[in-house]
């Protein structure tokens, strides 16, 4: 196979000109329909709003490269997907079930501390991609959030105990779960690895966590909140 045939195929160079015009006609065309979509729908994408992003990049890529099919095709689509989004965000804004129904709804993962373990096994989010994205706003142990909330864009919002009313809590560092404690020590502190719920020892026997029925615990942490900054 030659270079040429390999790079360009049957592709004749009045072809490639018709290419690059089409794509350049469809940048310009997204660009001007993501605006009509105003700001929302470019920053913080919702399900129903990358739904029409997809939308609109799957209808203007077709014209870009097929010489068949025409930029009008391209544009009738882009204006129902546009004028399908306005209609559905005027819905959204005056019934609330329906902004439900597309959106979702925002989750509390954390209370006082501790998963709120029904909630949690609602979403798709692992465990892991949480204490990630809690490690990453300076988390270092659930003992120090009162709420985590999972928004509806898939943002995590914490919500922090004042330094005065920290308390133990679960370790969330990588690797902090690994070491599962074998024997505890009374007047110590101990957290559920499933479930965050977190106790102070007073007897010698080993115990299932009264929250979830688990018997995994870690040492817990009272740590302050960590300063990014440092």
């Amino acid at each position: 196979m030659e270079l040429e045939e390999f790079l360009f195929g049957e592709t004749t160079s009045a072809v490639l000109i018709s290419i690059t015009l089409r794509t350049f006609v469809m940048f310009v065309v997204i660009l001007v329909f993501l605006r009509l979509l105003g700001k929302r729908g470019i920053k913080q994408l919702s399900v129903f709003e990358l739904v029409v992003i997809l939308g609109l990049g799957s209808a203007a890529g077709d014209p870009m490269i097929y010489k068949e099919i025409g930029i009008i095709n391209a544009l009738v689509a882009f204006i129902v997907i546009t004028i399908c989004y306005k209609i559905l965000t005027v819905l959204v804004f005056k019934f609330k079930w329906i902004e439900t129904l597309v959106e979702g709804k925002e989750v509390y993962i954390i209370k006082k501390g501790k998963f709120s373990i029904n909630e949690f096994k609602k979403e798709t989010l692992s465990k892991d991609e949480f204490f990630m994205e809690l490690r990453l706003l300076g988390v270092y142990h659930l003992g120090q959030v009162e709420y985590a909330i999972l928004e509806t864009t898939g943002e995590v919002s914490v919500y922090f105990y004042p330094d005065n009313q920290i308390k133990y809590g679960l370790p969330i560092l990588p690797n902090s779960l690994i070491n599962v404690v074998k024997s505890f020590n009374v007047e110590n502190f101990y957290s559920c690895t499933f479930c965050g719920q977190t106790i102070e020892y007073a007897n010698q026997s080993i115990l299932k966590c009264f929250n979830c029925n688990k018997n995994e615990w870690v040492k817990a942490s009272n740590k302050k909140k960590l300063d990014k900054n440092n």
